[in-house]
């Protein structure tokens, strides 16, 4: 009687340690609802040039309209690398707080409303801050012709220096 006692007492201790980090990775890859817009598939077709995960969700599909535009969701901590777009891009926060930062420049602290008209050309990031989601829209300029230009990934200093600017 005491093996059994002992063996199911194993038993269940087992079960809810289990369950307590199935929970904990469960928590981990779930991406909470910071926007009306939604978050879509993993962004894996781009993952090399991330720090952290991404999830994007195609928002237009008419290709005479000639507007692509995707919600881009980026768990804490998240960027992309430097890059740029040779016919431009606009980004719209949407939910949580992000940054973007141009090379050379200050940091923009992007939330929900925040609008960044970013010139053909110019190498710049975008991503969570270090302690919030975040989800912007991301409308390309003239498509048919708009390349981007994958550069280095962003450093923690420069992240930590463009997070920390006043």
């Amino acid at each position: 009687m005491q093996k059994v006692m002992k063996y199911n007492l194993i038993l269940l201790l087992a079960t809810i340690l289990f369950a307590a980090c199935t929970n904990n990775q469960n928590m981990k890859t779930t991406v909470p609802k910071i926007s009306g817009f939604p978050v879509g598939e993993a962004n894996t077709a781009y993952a090399q040039y991330f720090s952290g995960k991404s999830w994007v969700a195609p928002l237009t599909s008419n290709k005479d309209l000639n507007v692509p535009v995707s919600n881009v969701t980026f768990e804490p901590g998240c960027r992309n690398n430097w890059h740029s777009h040779t016919s431009g891009q606009i980004l719209i926060g949407v939910g949580g707080v992000g940054y973007y930062q141009e090379r050379g420049k200050a940091a923009v602290r992007m939330t929900e409303g925040t609008v960044v008209e970013i010139a053909p050309n110019t190498e710049h990031w975008h991503g969570a801050a270090p302690d919030s989601w975040f989800s912007h829209l991301a409308i390309i300029g003239n498509p048919q012709i708009n390349k981007n230009t994958w550069l280095e990934p962003v450093s923690n200093e420069e992240y930590a220096a463009a997070i920390n600017q006043k």
